[in-house]
């Protein structure tokens, strides 16, 4: 791979902690995309789907559906079937003689093609941030059914119910989903907290939903789950951009509150089920809430998230085929973004230093370089100015210097540690060591510390554990994984 390709993707490997979906922030909108000129749009109604191929190999399947209103508008949305993301508005639609223009502002995305003769085939381009990739519409009748094998059918031999609760310090209504067994009796409980990103309460990602499979499974087991869209995403209020991890736990210890108002739920037994980030959210719940009766850290970190962002980089590159002249290169300019983000703190200056920093490194690259990463001239500002938006969040400088093993070393409650053997977002060597550390350094008597054999970050059997693999396996969740975590959870909320 030559060695200035990964420089567009150094900033992207902080969502790959729970690898984040097409879409980009809120503000990243495309120029130019206001009002509509139509033809005869007749000629591109309907579902017209095509796959990206993006890095590794790994193919992204777009669809977008196009319709005319009673009123005469014309509406459109867009689909990325395989990240689990719906329903993406497509602001602007533009044909004339044969040319489709598709434009979503939200995740600063345009495919612009033309109709083939056979009014079967759009053939054309996707252009998003630095990318500029070929893309074939295909129009087709009805939508794929991206179901998974181990996803729950319904009728389901439990209870389902569609609640909302609020976090009144920060004015956020949060809504989920409580499922119950049928039999007798005060049940144990779980919240299960997401990874990072805006997820909702599936933790929906490459086509996958980790927590209704699992909350289907627990539930079985006759334990109370309860699953909960994060702030700003689905029926969920509030701003996500601008919170930080400790904002997500409150979310959290609202949600204790109100499993705690429920009489069908033991509110002794209120535990917490945590992915990736999430595993680094619930020591900090249950540290500040005496209600929380163990924790479950799914691939938690246990070192500063500066440290994980580097292996994380590292690991990825090199399952990738990357040399190690360009991963060195790669963590340098990490290195030096990072400085900025955490020693100024004025927003100004620090976006000015970091678009230097990144512009420099572009000014390096050959013409066949920028050509092999995606890079183009006209798309520089709008993906520089993201990368930046993106370094400088709060969460990020949160992120950046926080030490989970501060808080690990206060954790009293019971705790299950798992991570799997090819995780290579959260290593499992250095993080739960760290967190075994940590533990037994605070007094913990009662933890359990494992890594599972041949599993990814999302807990999946894999061949290399990459990212770019999630898609591609059938497998949402290791039965193994389930049933070590449903079994240690039975184990300590048994009725003595």
């Amino acid at each position: 791979m030559n060695s200035k390709i990964l420089i567009f993707s150094v900033l992207l490997i902080v969502t790959l902690m729970c690898l984040g979906c097409i879409s980009q922030p809120d503000s990243l909108q495309e120029d130019g995309l206001s009002g509509e000129e139509i033809g005869n749009i007749e000629e591109v109604e309907g579902l017209w789907m095509g796959s990206l191929e993006v890095q590794g190999g790994l193919e992204l399947r777009l669809l977008f559906n196009i319709s005319t209103m009673l009123d005469g508008s014309i509406n459109a949305t867009m689909d990325s079937l395989d990240q689990g993301v719906s329903g993406i508005s497509v602001d602007t639609v533009t044909y004339k003689d044969g040319n489709l223009r598709l434009g979503a502002k939200s995740v600063g995305g345009v495919f612009e093609g033309t109709l083939k003769e056979d009014g079967k085939t759009l053939e054309g381009e996707w252009k998003q941030a630095e990318l500029t990739l070929p893309l074939v519409l295909d129009r087709i009748e009805e939508k794929p059914d991206t179901r998974r094998e181990q996803d729950p059918v319904k009728p389901y031999p439990y209870d389902e119910e569609e609640v909302v609760y609020e976090n009144t310090a920060a004015g956020v209504t949060l809504a989920g989903t409580l499922t119950l067994p049928r039999s007798e009796g005060l049940f144990p409980a779980v919240i299960l907290i997401t990874g990072s990103g805006a997820q909702n309460r599936d933790e929906e990602i490459m086509g996958h939903r980790p927590f209704l499979v699992l909350s289907d499974y627990l539930t079985r087991r006759g334990i109370a789950v309860l699953r909960v869209d994060d702030r700003g995403v689905g029926g969920s209020t509030g701003g996500f951009s601008q919170a930080t991890t400790e904002d997500f736990a409150g979310d959290v210890l609202s949600g204790i509150e109100y499993l705690k108002s429920r009489e069908e739920i033991d509110p002794s037994r209120i535990g917490l089920i945590g992915h990736s980030e999430g595993g680094l959210i619930a020591p900090i719940v249950a540290v500040e809430s005496p209600d929380v009766a163990f924790i479950v850290l799914m691939a938690g970190t246990g070192i500063p998230g500066e440290e994980i962002l580097y292996l994380q980089n590292d690991l990825i590159s090199r399952a990738e085929g990357v040399d190690n002249e360009t991963i060195a290169q790669n963590i340098a300019l990490m290195k030096s973004m990072y400085s900025v983000v955490k020693e100024e703190q004025d927003d100004t200056i620090a976006a000015e230093k970091l678009r230097k920093l990144i512009m420099d490194e572009v000014a390096n690259m050959s013409e066949e370089e920028k050509q092999n990463s995606g890079y183009s001239e006209a798309s520089s500002d709008t993906w520089v100015n993201a990368s930046v938006q993106t370094l400088l969040s709060p969460w990020m400088r949160f992120f950046l210097t926080y030490d989970p093993s501060s808080t690990l070393m206060r954790v009293t409650c019971p705790v299950l540690a798992i991570n799997g053997e090819k995780d290579l977002q959260v290593p499992p060597g250095e993080n739960l060591k760290a967190i075994d550390e940590a533990l037994k350094a605070g007094g913990n008597e009662d933890y359990t510390v494992k890594e599972l054999p041949g599993l990814n970050h999302l807990f999946q059997t894999a061949q290399t554990g990459s990212p770019f693999e999630y898609a591609t396996i059938e497998e949402t969740i290791s039965p193994t994984a389930l049933e070590v975590i449903g079994d240690w959870i039975s184990d300590h909320t048994q009725e003595k």
